[in-house]
């Protein structure tokens, strides 16, 4: 089978126990696969299989998101749409954020690169559509970070409580409130 194959449990695995909780052994046991086949598949180790599944999110951020925020349309629109994406990605709040979990432990100093370029595109993503809508570029990078900061935390907060519920309320109301604050920014001009 292609390394790609193992994408969804390696996600599962890491998102689960993070980069230094996911043992070789614990791999090994949810793929099926024992450490020569790993090894064979990912020569380059678990290194390896975060790069893949990062490669993946990387993917599906591009395609679901940041294409999705690059189209022409209305402004909440577009929001509106990327929460759905967003939300869908980390099950309604359900499943932690691995770019989070990455930034954590050992694995900052490997992985810090990727999740930085990973939330600057989402944030400049973001920040198109409102200067698109009339915003200061300063202002419209401010609110894309502020909108990012809430989505992160509400995870996080979710996590914390074991109760979703923080997250769906930040990915109801982000859209409107962005585009709120486009219409104050303009009435305050």
């Amino acid at each position: 089978m292609p390394k790609e194959t193992y994408i969804p449990c390696l996600l599962r695995l890491f998102r689960q126990y993070g980069y230094d909780g996911a043992t070789l052994s614990k791999i090994s046991e949810a793929t099926g696969l024992g450490k020569a086949s790993l090894y064979h598949h990912f020569p380059g180790g678990k290194d390896e299989m975060v790069q893949v599944v990062l490669d993946y999110l990387e993917r599906w951020l591009d395609q679901n998101v940041l294409q999705t925020l690059q189209r022409p349309g209305e402004p909440l629109s577009r929001l509106q749409q990327m929460c759905d994406r967003v939300s869908e990605v980390y099950e309604g709040g359900k499943q932690p954020c691995l770019s989070a979990i990455l930034l954590l432990g050992s694995a900052r100093e490997v992985f810090h690169d990727r999740v930085k370029a990973v939330y600057r595109a989402w944030i400049d993503a973001i920040a198109l559509v409102l200067t698109e809508a009339g915003m200061s570029e300063n202002l419209a990078q401010q609110r894309a970070e502020d909108a990012v900061i809430a989505v992160q935390g509400s995870l996080i907060v979710s996590q914390g409580l074991d109760n979703p519920s923080p997250f769906q309320r930040v990915m109801h109301h982000l859209p409107a409130e962005l585009c709120r604050a486009i219409g104050e920014w303009e009435m305050g001009e």
